[in-house]
């Protein structure tokens, strides 16, 4: 890992190749918060692509207008959903109808992080 960053909505842990992403219980995960993500990909990730994993370990709400602003950052290749069988699909189908990138669920972290990993290698590999 090479930083934790918090914020109002929760904290952000910087890795070589992603950032992992845990919301605070109860919040609501606004278009806004982009920009704290922009200024991330911008100081952490400049001209080289990474992955975005949300690690829902809490209960909050994401208003799906989030991500038509997440698919706006052009380095940023998938986005990975952490979930245990609780977070119900269907709300996983609606979010990912406005995500224009790469957007899978896993029931775990690593394996969240190896998707990541393989889509950076893709990525790289056609440069």
């Amino acid at each position: 890992m090479i930083k934790t960053l918090f914020f109002e909505f929760g904290e952000i842990r910087v890795f070589k190749n992603f950032v992992v992403v845990v919301m605070k219980e109860g919040i609501t995960v606004k278009p806004e918060y982009n920009n704290d993500l922009v200024a991330i990909s911008e100081k952490y990730f400049t001209k080289r692509p990474f992955g975005y994993i949300t690690y829902r370990k809490n209960s909050y709400s994401v208003d799906p207008l989030v991500y038509i602003e997440t698919s706006k950052i052009d380095n940023l290749i998938g986005f990975a959903v952490v979930s245990s069988d609780g977070l119900k699909l269907s709300n996983l189908e609606l979010e990912r109808r406005f995500f224009t990138k790469p957007f899978k669920h896993f029931s775990n972290l690593d394996d969240a992080k190896d998707w990541i990993n393989s889509l950076i290698n893709e990525n790289t590999s056609e440069i």
